[in-house]
């Protein structure tokens, strides 16, 4: 009957986790120019990461001693993600020779990106999420303020990719800064939960290991040309709450791109395009209005492309509207749509 009740709490625990860990990447996702707000995804990811990891060490002791490990056991290791995810490649995780699995520790061991990004998150669990109380009280220990230490690492990719500094002096790109930043943490936060994920799966855990993949079977079987593509952010409540000014197409559209020589339009397939495809659907058309404003129409709606188009006919902005995946840019595209309106004359 015990094991029976540990074991159901070490399900509920997975299943937190995974919970935790996709609200945390949808709420870094909805970080932009106009929300800043690091605390949530930090509060949610930290406690995420360490509930699964915390869950995972539970199960691979049992699979080594055919027992739950004591009190003792597992708060020596506190809180620090770090150290949980070093004794999980110390004493629990197995490669079996499996290519994959091989691969999922050498990037575990070794990826400097994730070494990093783990011992903010790691630290803000610690101590940070009471930084300014510490200020206030005139604590001795204050400290490294989360914020500065994110904004470092965001400088930090930011300047070391020439694209991200193209678009910090291009008005309609600059937004896109934010969503390269995003993808690019969250290709390695998918990553770090994909190669433990697996370790359910292929068995690494023991039989009971297995019962317990299910939360986590998504993120186990993401090929790595999948990750940092999901949209996390329509879990969000944030994201819920926006209101949508999605523009369904009518006949007088219609009119205008067939029969206005200003509109000038032109369909585009994933298969033709010549680049980094930005879009979830496998064909749109973009739209050039009077050498200016810029659209793309998707599965029948109108999205703006550029800002000018976003601000004229008050449309959702690709990205915003989750039909672009954050961090690919639509710059091409913006490029051939004014291509487009080059070959219009707009009367005087």
């Amino acid at each position: 009957m015990e094991s029976t009740i540990k074991n159901l709490a070490v399900s509920e625990e997975i299943e937190t986790s995974a919970k935790l860990i996709c609200l945390g990447f949808g709420e870094l996702q909805n970080l932009n120019q106009s929300n800043d707000f690091y605390f949530l995804p930090f509060q949610l990811l930290s406690q995420g990461f360490e509930r699964l990891m915390k869950s995972y060490i539970c199960l691979g002791y049992w699979h080594k001693n055919k027992e739950y490990p004591n009190v003792i056991y597992l708060k020596k290791m506190g809180h620090n993600l770090e150290e949980l995810l070093e004794t999980i490649l110390k004493d629990y995780f197995l490669t079996n020779q499996h290519p994959t699995l091989i691969n999922d520790k050498l990037f575990l061991e070794s990826d400097c990106d994730l070494d990093e990004l783990l011992c903010i998150i790691s630290d803000f669990g610690k101590f940070a999420r009471y930084h300014n109380f510490d200020i206030i009280t005139g604590s001795k220990n204050t400290g490294i303020n989360p914020k500065d230490r994110w904004s470092a690492f965001h400088n930090k990719l930011i300047f070391s990719d020439s694209r991200s500094i193209d678009k910090l002096s291009d008005w309609e790109l600059r937004n896109e800064i934010y969503g390269d930043l995003s993808r690019h943490i969250l290709i390695v936060f998918e990553k770090f939960i994909s190669a433990l994920a697996r370790q359910f799966i292929h068995g690494n855990l023991g039989e009971l290991g297995k019962q317990f993949y299910i939360p986590l079977f998504d993120l186990a079987l993401t090929h790595e040309k999948d990750f940092g593509n999901k949209d996390y952010r329509k879990n969000t409540t944030k994201y819920k709450m926006i209101l949508r000014k999605v523009h369904k197409r009518t006949f007088m559209d219609f009119l205008q791109r067939n029969f206005n020589k200003n509109y000038v339009s032109k369909p585009i397939t994933k298969i033709e395009f010549k680049g980094e495809w930005p879009f979830y659907a496998e064909k749109v058309t973009i739209e050039c209005r009077y050498r200016n404003w810029c659209v793309v129409t998707i599965d029948g709606y109108d999205y703006a492309l550029n800002g000018s188009a976003k601000g004229r006919y008050k449309l959702e902005n690709v990205h915003e509207a989750g039909m672009a995946i954050l961090g690919k840019s639509v710059g091409d595209l913006i490029t051939m749509a004014l291509a487009l309106g080059k070959t219009t004359k707009i009367p005087q």
